[in-house]
């Protein structure tokens, strides 16, 4: 798997989205951000384009994924948000054009129908990180969710690392093991939705990570569900679950009317003999931790560290 370039000051950075459109309020503060720490920003089409809920049609936000990665002068491609929209421009990119341009391509949500696409049809890693306008520009953007972002977008990557929650945070062993495997994945919607395409994510022997948001308790069964009965979880190495941001019953009133999380998981998940990791700070939440999707990690359920090692 090739690692692009990691970005230093002085270096330019691609803005666009793939998904959502921008509220207009939200442009200039999430190019502020960006030139903070010390990089310039293109602004591409998508940042101003709408096309209902979307960031402009599906050949503009295609065409601007080409011309961030096609463009030598663009060192690395930020996101700026999430939304709707990524999986619907994946049959118009040009993949062999993409992989003879490998760069730093950061974001997550929506994001992750890209990043699966692009670690298995082009070769590379890329990061799973928050987003200029989504989160960058709050108050809340923490120091360790800051830090974590610049030890994989900037900073000269050790080849051996760890990945860790926050001090008051602690990880939480669901079942025991040790698992050693490319990290994949991102949030569940995503990779459920890409099940019977041509796009659709390969587990088999690979740690895959799991997050959502706004998913009632009933739909999350569903969609494990779904990747159970796909094979997808029993292809997996090891399984890393993060935040489950506002995942609650159907009818918050009638709480016994729904399963909770914790039981969903040790109906499905633990039965599959295979080391699982939960709590991992990551997802649509702050603070959050930043991941190198496709790296090579070990993971260590028992005594809940995860490491990158290759």
């Amino acid at each position: 798997m090739i690692r692009p370039k990691t970005l230093k000051k002085g270096d330019t950075i691609g803005l666009m989205s793939a998904s959502g459109a921008t509220p207009s309020e939200r442009l200039q503060p999430a190019i502020a951000s960006i030139e903070k720490l010390g990089l310039k920003v293109v602004i591409g089409e998508t940042c101003h384009a709408r096309h209902g809920y979307l960031a402009g049609t599906d050949d503009q936000r295609a065409a601007d994924v080409h011309r961030m990665f096609q463009d030598p002068t663009i060192d690395g491609i930020f996101c700026i948000r999430g939304g709707y929209g990524a999986t619907k421009i994946l049959p118009l990119l040009d993949f062999e054009v993409i992989k003879e341009n490998p760069k730093v391509f950061a974001g997550y949500s929506d994001v992750t129908a890209l990043h699966i696409a692009l670690n298995q049809l082009c070769g590379f890693v890329t990061y799973h990180t928050p987003m200029p306008s989504t989160e960058f520009i709050r108050q809340e953007m923490d120091d360790y969710t800051w830090q974590s972002f610049r030890q994989h977008i900037m900073a000269t990557e050790e080849e051996t690392y760890y990945l860790e929650n926050p001090a008051d945070q602690s990880m939480s062993m669901l079942a025991a093991g040790s698992a050693t495997g490319p990290l994949i994945g991102g949030n569940l919607t995503l990779v459920t939705a890409s099940l019977g395409t041509s796009y659709e994510i390969d587990t088999k022997d690979k740690i895959l990570f799991l997050e959502d948001i706004d998913e009632s308790e009933q739909r999350v069964d569903r969609m494990l569900t779904q990747l159970k009965l796909a094979g997808k979880l029993d292809d997996a190495a090891g399984i890393l679950l993060g935040a489950w941001t506002n995942c609650g019953p159907e009818n918050p009133q009638k709480p016994e009317q729904s399963l909770s999380l914790q039981t969903i998981f040790q109906e499905i998940l633990i039965p599959l003999n295979k080391p699982i990791i939960s709590q991992v700070t990551c997802g649509h939440c702050l603070p959050t931790m930043s991941l190198p999707l496709g790296r090579t990690i070990t993971m260590d359920a028992d005594n809940q560290r995860i490491c990158v090692v290759g």
